[in-house]
């Protein structure tokens, strides 16, 4: 681990405020707080940003709006252009109905080692357990707490760990949901590809990319716990499209997005 470097959360959002808001929640009873948040915004309406002008004024480190116009599911981009505006060294990355653990930032700033990208898990909260929170923006949320499906994943062991630290690279499993990796790395590969459209792939198609560029992935287990907000799926209309790009990054080894982060 490098000595204490500078940590960025980058949170992705569009148009979910009330789930927003939660996450933002967990972000001020962090035990460590990041250095700066990102919230990376697909063209939320004004609600989303006036929610973030208020937390604004409560957060202790700068909270940064990156907005563009809704022109459709544009995830890969606005992460681009969000990640332009991070000034750290390392960045973990959530989406913003992923509702944070107090030692969240903590666990993955000791988990930041150079040469490494770092994929956390999430427990995830049933439909029900979803309403309970949105209506009583209650967040403490703990291994024991109804409601969660894959509980497993909400036990918090941070001296096990390393057990599963280790494990199998395949790209396929790599989620942006609870996400970490050094910004130089990011900027190496060219971060997010800016072609894929509508819902899927960005994620795993980048870590394949970061593998190829000899980045090897760390799992985290039992620490750096998240909590997944329950939604119905994303449209996948898009999906055959997206799959061909990654294919095509996995068949052809690459490490180099020819439309990401430099051409945002």
């Amino acid at each position: 681990m490098l000595n204490n470097p500078t940590i960025a959360l980058l949170i992705s959002t569009y148009n979910w405020p009330e789930a927003l808001e939660l996450v933002l929640k967990s972000i001020l009873q962090q035990s460590r707080m990041p250095d700066e948040v990102i919230i990376a915004d697909d063209g939320s309406t004004e609600t989303t940003r006036v929610l973030i002008e208020r937390f604004k004024r409560k957060f202790p480190v700068p909270l940064k709006h990156i907005w563009h116009e809704d022109l459709g599911f544009r995830k890969s981009v606005i992460l681009n252009k969000a990640v332009k505006e991070v000034s750290s060294e390392y960045i973990v990355e959530i989406d913003g109905d992923i509702v944070i653990h107090q030692n969240f930032v903590a666990d993955h700033l000791k988990s930041a080692e150079k040469g490494f990208f770092v994929q956390g898990s999430r427990a995830m909260l049933s439909e029900w357990k979803t309403k309970e929170l949105l209506k009583s923006k209650e967040i403490s949320l703990s291994f024991f707490s109804a409601g969660l499906k894959n509980r497993f994943n909400a036990l918090r062991l941070p001296f096990m760990k390393k057990i599963f630290e280790l494990g199998f690279s395949d790209p396929f499993h790599i989620k942006g949901c609870n996400l970490a990796f050094w910004k130089a790395d990011y900027i190496n590969v060219n971060g997010y590809y800016n072609s894929f459209e509508g819902w899927g792939g960005e994620d795993y198609e980048f870590g394949a990319r970061l593998l190829h560029a000899g980045i090897k992935r760390k799992r985290l287990k039992w620490a750096a716990l998240a909590f997944h907000i329950h939604h119905h799926d994303n449209c996948r209309l898009n999906t055959t499209s997206n799959d061909v790009i990654y294919k095509r990054t996995r068949k052809e080894k690459l490490s180099y997005a020819s439309n990401g982060f430099a051409e945002v």
